[in-house]
């Protein structure tokens, strides 16, 4: 059997007997800054590009469906490479991985910008997507590899505090960037954060890498992981368009299951796997990796349709939005150390069931909200989300990188990536196929009780599409009474999906915190964190 090497400039011990100063590369805080710059670069550039569609398709021409790739090409090539990163940065080294990431999406994200064809904007955001894959799991690798295990949730904590704060500067940067820059800036932004992450990493981050052996790589594991998790993701973001019922997206996340379940069948077999089945033994790891993907699932599933009510609904500009959705955010940051000093105290056993109970009633409480609700009733499900989220994402991400092996600390990390992107994908696609069913089901009957004539009304229900994106059908040529109406009935269509989709992340809150609850193991002790 092959030896495990860990190079010990990766650990968290301090310098030699007879060195006079501790080395830059073994402070471990310095370790998280470094990692923090290319972790805020990344979540970002995610959240801004939703504020710059629009504007990309103005000024490319660009259709809908191409739009809806400039999204999908970065989430399919980002979803299905995350493991395979993780794991060249344990077997190659993850601060080398880690800063070749943060090179590639640099460039790509200037590529981009320069493109001025739509096609290549969809083919520099796949190539981003790879890159983002080489560099966020190696974030919480390199983490895990540094930080001692009495330090280690705090760090996770800091984590996913800059991660929280990062995604939700997303639309008011962007939405200023537009406003009073152009798109490509928003791309642009991405070259400056790009040179400080690779600098900073360059001097203080440690060489940290677990030998596997001169084994051959799994390059089967590799095309079978991606080929499947190329086919779920896709078949998930295709399903609101081309029906979740519909051949091709039962087809699509068919094969993907089913390609999915042979790789977990062949990793079992192996000596040297891509992803160690094997740290699915461990319950705490696995319960948390169930629970990233339900936590994301309502977050960027809510974003979703809370940006479509803010600006489409309520008529804000982006920058408005942003503002208005500040105690989301601010709450999101201030609940991820929370969360990681509540589990490093109790566990996630009770850190992760709480984040999940405040969700649920979050979504509960939006039940109240109609088209003209006033802001007093909105900010406090944005408090209650971010409370909730901040927390189960430090505590999930503990308990996932946390109790696995620290030679699998890169592989754990994409492990947690993975499941944050599938979660995020399914989120927005179930939500917005939800929204869009209940939509095409009452509009009719919600434009004729607000005063819209029934054959009027009937006509009107063709544009379900957009009353499903919170836009009213009106014209300029509308009598104001009709258009006041036609508004009106278009605005309660939408809050009886929004209604419909807010009952689903309730369920599937109170589910999670079930299953963290009763599942996890008593105490905050790592049931596999062993070397």
């Amino acid at each position: 059997m092959s030896s495990t090497t860990v190079d010990k400039s990766s650990m968290p011990a301090g310098p030699p007997a007879g060195t006079p100063v501790k080395s830059r590369r073994t402070n471990p805080w310095l370790t998280l800054i470094a990692v923090a710059i290319g972790l805020f670069m990344v979540n970002l550039d995610a959240s801004v590009v939703a504020i710059a569609n629009p504007e990309i398709g103005r000024d490319l021409d660009a259709t809908t469906a191409d739009l809806q790739w400039v999204t999908n090409a970065y989430l399919i090539a980002m979803a299905a490479l995350l493991i395979l990163g993780g794991k060249l940065g344990d077997r190659f080294g993850r601060h080398t991985v880690y800063m070749v990431g943060t090179v590639g999406f640099t460039l790509a994200s200037v590529a981009i910008a320069l493109s001025g064809a739509i096609e290549g904007v969809i083919a520099f955001r796949a190539v981003q997507g790879f890159f983002a894959a080489l560099l966020i799991p190696n974030t919480l690798g390199l983490l895990r590899a540094v930080f001692p295990p009495r330090k280690f949730g705090m760090a996770v904590g800091l984590w996913a505090m800059v991660a929280s704060c990062s995604t939700a500067l997303g639309p008011i940067v962007g939405g200023l960037l537009i406003e009073h820059v152009n798109w490509e800036s928003v791309f642009y932004i991405n070259a400056p954060i790009g040179v400080v992450a690779l600098v900073i990493s360059l001097l203080v981050l440690p060489k940290s890498k677990d030998s596997t052996g001169h084994h051959r790589f799994d390059v089967p594991g590799v095309v079978l992981l991606a080929i499947g998790l190329v086919a779920l993701v896709f078949g998930v973001v295709k399903g609101e368009t081309w029906g979740w019922t519909s051949g091709g997206t039962l087809g699509s996340i068919a094969a993907g299951l089913v390609l999915l379940a042979v790789f977990c069948w062949y990793e079992s077999r192996l000596a040297h796997p891509l992803l160690p089945m094997r740290l699915f033994r461990n319950r705490s790891l696995t319960i948390g990796t169930i629970i990233t993907a339900i936590n994301f699932f309502v977050l960027l599933g809510v974003i979703f349709f809370l940006m479509l009510y803010l600006q489409n609904v309520r008529g804000f500009s982006p920058v408005e939005a942003g503002v208005r959705t500040l105690p989301l955010s601010l709450a999101t940051v201030v609940a991820s150390p929370l969360g990681a000093a509540l589990t490093q105290r109790f566990g996630p056993r009770l850190t992760m069931p709480i984040g999940m109970l405040l969700q649920a009633v979050a979504s509960l409480w939006m039940l109240t909200w109609d088209a003209g609700s006033a802001y007093a009733a909105l900010w406090p499900p944005f408090l209650a989300i971010g409370l909730g989220v901040g927390m189960v994402m430090s505590a999930s991400s503990d308990a996932i990188v946390g109790n696995a092996p620290r030679k699998d600390g890169g592989v754990a990390g994409g492990l947690q990536a993975t499941s944050l992107q599938i979660g995020g994908a399914l989120g927005t696609s179930v939500l917005v196929s939800l929204i869009s069913g209940k939509v095409g089901s009452t509009l009719t009957g919600e434009l004729t009780s607000a005063g819209v004539p029934a054959d009027a009304a009937a006509g009107l229900a063709e544009a379900k599409d957009a009353v499903s994106m919170g836009v009213s059908p009106v014209s300029a040529d509308m009598p104001a009474q009709l258009r006041a109406a036609v508004i009106e009935g278009s605005g309660n269509a939408f809050m009886n999906g929004v209604h419909s989709a807010v009952i689903v992340t309730a369920v599937l809150c109170v589910a999670g915190a079930l299953l963290a609850g009763f599942g996890m193991r008593r105490g905050n002790t790592p049931e596999a964190a062993q070397d």
